[in-house]
Formats: structure tokens, sequence, C-alpha cells
């Protein structure tokens, strides 16, 4: 993750950005795992430029690239992706953090306040000597003061505990859990159907997550499209890999037109309502919901729609579905 003047960083850096961009909220239990807060999924992710200058000794200005910094709620966070072991990690995290604190300072009277923002890494690749902390350490005429850089180890999350957590901003570097193992992936056509079938049980989630809505199939959409964009890059060397789980991962899903995501967001809305109606009338029986909840037809959802609007009573709108 070499942020100079001339680069952007990894292709990495540019899915996760993307995924924040597009998608912020999904940042947020993220957040919430690294640092042990309680943010609402409600709150406001408010991005702030990544971009930062520094004077060097010349006098010349030179442009640095932060992965991400964004404020949730009252509070400031810094987070930078890294996919290698890399020396200077902590010297640039430095760096970064007291040009972003520099950015919010406040001079008063004979005195420069600097707020460090809440930092932590998320490592795509990590070993038995990853530390699940940094520390930086500031030291001043005899005096010290010090902050902990959290690491959070993206390998260690299964597809369990993601979505158990809702941390569906990890799944697309999910395949670096897998990685070992491309080689043999690539020769054994049944430890690939494996492989393959972790995705497919991804994909079913994803799904159920959008008749849920705890996902947007905008967000859904994003999350499989960045998945592809890793896939592509960590497996460019294994051709069966990047062809099997691609193919998986691309398929239908991929193939959204934009009517397509307007008619899926249309359907929510539509059973947000329907719902609403019928919880004007009572209690909504859980097998009734999980019907509604998983219908996807846009035209069935209109009529039961404009069904749930007239009724006046719950057993009645039961009825008068199944004549639909």
């Amino acid at each position: 993750m070499d942020k100079t003047q001339n680069t952007g960083g990894t292709p990495y850096d540019d899915v996760y950005r993307t995924l924040l961009n597009d998608c912020s909220t999904l940042i947020i239990p993220v957040v919430n795992e690294i640092f042990q807060r309680k943010h609402s999924k409600n709150e406001k992710v408010v991005l702030r430029n990544n971009e930062l200058f520094i004077t060097e000794q010349n006098g010349k200005q030179q442009k640095i690239i932060t992965d991400t910094n964004f404020i949730l709620g009252t509070i400031r966070y810094h987070l930078e992706i890294q996919s290698t072991k890399d020396g200077t990690m902590l010297l640039r995290v430095f760096e970064y953090d007291s040009q972003i604190a520099l950015q919010e300072s406040e001079l008063t009277d004979n005195t420069l306040t600097v707020r460090f923002p809440h930092t932590a890494l998320l490592y795509l690749r990590h070993n038995k000597n990853t530390s699940d902390y940094m520390n930086i350490k500031i030291e001043v005429e005899g005096d010290e003061c010090s902050y902990r850089v959290p690491v959070m180890k993206v390998q260690k999350y299964s597809v369990e505990e993601i979505f158990e957590k809702e941390l569906y901003f990890l799944i697309p570097f999910h395949i670096f859990v897998y990685e070992h193992n491309f080689k043999e992936y690539d020769s054994d056509i049944v430890k690939l159907e494996e492989l393959l079938n972790v995705y497919g049980e991804i994909l079913i989630r994803l799904n159920m997550c959008v008749k849920e809505h705890k996902l947007t199939e905008y967000a859904k959409h994003t999350i499989i499209d960045m998945s592809k964009k890793v896939l592509e890059q960590i497996a460019a060397k294994y051709s069966k890999v990047k062809e099997g789980v691609g193919d998986l991962m691309g398929g239908k899903i991929l193939n959204y037109e934009a009517k397509d995501i307007l008619n899926a967001g249309r359907a929510a809305e539509c059973i947000d309502n329907i719902l609403e109606f019928l919880g004007e009338l009572g209690t909504v029986p859980e097998k009734l919901r999980e019907t509604i909840l998983l219908e996807s037809n846009l035209e069935v959802l209109k009529r039961w729609l404009k069904l749930s609007a007239k009724v006046k009573t719950i057993e009645e709108f039961q009825e008068k579905i199944k004549e639909f």
C-alpha cells in the first residue's frame, strides 16, 4: 500500500474505497467490531477528503492518500487496509494521523489543540506473529503519550461470523482465507467444488439479507462486483479458481440493468408499505410476514399493496392473497 505522490494504492485499496463511497453504512459494523462501539446502523457516515498534503524540507508539497477517514456520530475514524507486510506502515499511519489532526486543529490564545482520529488497520493477510495492536509513542521533553492502533485480521472471520455480525464489508476480501490452497483447488476438482460451495452459501445468504431488508439490492450488487475484482487480482495465476468462483459470483447476479435495481427498490418499498398497513390492523403472523418478505414479483406486490390498504382484518388479507 504505497501512498505516494504518484500512486493511489493497490487494487485492494480501490475496492475498499469503492465500498466505502458507494455503500458507506457497511463500514459501521466494522467500526463497532474493531473499537467495540455501539454505533447505530442509521448513523450518517460523513466521508472526509482522503488526499492530504505535506510540505517537504525543500518547500515542495507532496500529496499523500489515506485509504479512508470519516466521521461517524461525533467521532473521527481513520482506517487503513494492508495486504502485505510493510515495515513502514506504522510510520505512514502516524504521518496520516498527524495531517488529519492538523485539519481539525484549534488555535486559541497561545495553545494549539490537535485531536488525533481513532485509527485502525485492516490486515488482509496475517501470520502468528501479527499483533492485535500496534502502538505509537510520542516523547516531548521527557514527557510521553501514546495511542494504540488496533488490527483487524480479516482472514480470522468465518462466513458464519461475517453474517452474524453483519460484517458484509469484509465479503470481497474473504477470498484471502483460501489463498494458500489456490494451487490445490486449481488441480483438484473436488477441492475446487468445496470452495464453490462456500461462495454458493455466501450468495444465498446475501439474497436472504436483501429479503430481510438487512441489505439493499444495490449494496448486494456492489459487494458481489467488488468480490469479483478482488478475485481477479488475487487469483490471476490460477485460472480454474478465477473462472470457477468468478462465474459463480458473476452469473446473472452481476447483470443487473438500472431498471432491475430500480424495480428491486420498488419491491422493497411495496413490502414495507404492506407490512405497515397490516401492522395497523394487528400483529402480523410470522408465517405471513415471511411470505410477504420472500415475494419478489413486483406486480404481485402491487396487488397485495392495494389489498392491504382495503381489507378490514389481517385474516381477510390472508384469504384474498390466495387468489393471486
